[in-house]
């Protein structure tokens, strides 16, 4: 199926659907989701956005702004994720935990405000990892539209930018907690300490990172094309310095750089069955 054809499906698929409130974090897929629910139900459309210690002040900041932008109704609600014992204690299926907290308070702001359904931005590409998180989306009869349509990633990108959407380039983001080797306790001091090494790769050049936290090691992830930004000493020993002050004893760079759910390497087929 052409892009155009999809999109065109994308908008079937909402229109049938009358009204919805969208979980809505900011990034490529919900922005664009939100964008296209807009176009073809109006003001029948609710953004849902969480915040909370595994959700950057930035991301938060990017996702009222642009809600702000397009008129969109938008809802800030706080997600207490480690306050779940079976998230904080970090399995596996973490994922699960989290997503079934917040479509459960999605769901009852959506029957609170007269709406008929809940929306998320997963799509197409997402089935091809491990994604607990999708098993609370079915439970709690979310719609994926996205993925109903058969679009990629690509796709998405491809659409928001033919759009003028400001998402259509961004990096990919997960939630902080995505961070932590399945077993080690997330924390808040944790989450923080991930957050500003972070924001301060981010603010030094760097587009598409992430730190992942092995203890007294925090392991470096950058885009491939962004590796040869470490070859600079000077630069080297400016982000271990930093990230001495941090509290990690050890600073490493992933030679592989970064590529989406690295923590799910060590697990194998039969672990990533719930």
């Amino acid at each position: 199926m052409l892009r155009k054809e999809k999109y065109e499906l994308l908008k079937d698929i909402i229109k049938k659907k009358e009204s919805a409130a969208i979980a809505f974090s900011g990034g490529v897929d919900s922005t664009f989701l939100l964008n296209v629910a807009k176009e073809v139900l109006g003001d029948n459309v609710i953004a849902v956005t969480a915040t909370s210690s595994t959700y950057p002040k930035r991301e938060l900041n990017e996702a009222i702004k642009y809600a702000k932008d397009v008129n969109a109704k938008h809802l800030v609600i706080s997600s207490e994720e480690l306050e779940i014992e079976g998230f904080a204690m970090n399995p596996k299926n973490r994922c699960y935990y989290c997503k079934k907290e917040l479509f459960t308070k999605i769901n009852n702001l959506a029957l609170e405000n007269g709406v008929r359904y809940v929306f998320d931005g997963s799509n197409l590409d997402d089935t091809g990892d491990y994604r607990p998180g999708m098993v609370a989306a079915k439970e709690l009869n979310v719609i994926s539209p996205l993925k109903e349509a058969g679009l990629t990633k690509n796709d998405i990108r491809e659409l928001s930018k033919e759009l003028g959407l400001p998402t259509w380039d961004k990096p990919s983001f997960a939630c902080l907690s995505s961070r932590f080797p399945y077993g080690n306790k997330i924390t808040l001091p944790k989450l923080t300490m991930v957050d500003k090494a972070e924001q301060f790769l981010l603010a030094s050049g760097i587009t598409q990172v992430r730190v992942r936290h092995h203890g007294e090691i925090a392991r470096i992830e950058v885009a491939p094309t962004e590796r040869e930004k470490f070859y600079n000493q000077k630069f080297m020993d400016r982000i271990g310095n930093e990230f001495k002050k941090l509290g990690f004893t050890y600073v490493t760079l992933d030679l592989l750089g970064y590529r989406t759910g690295s923590m799910n390497e060590t697990l194998s087929e039969e672990d990533k069955l719930l």
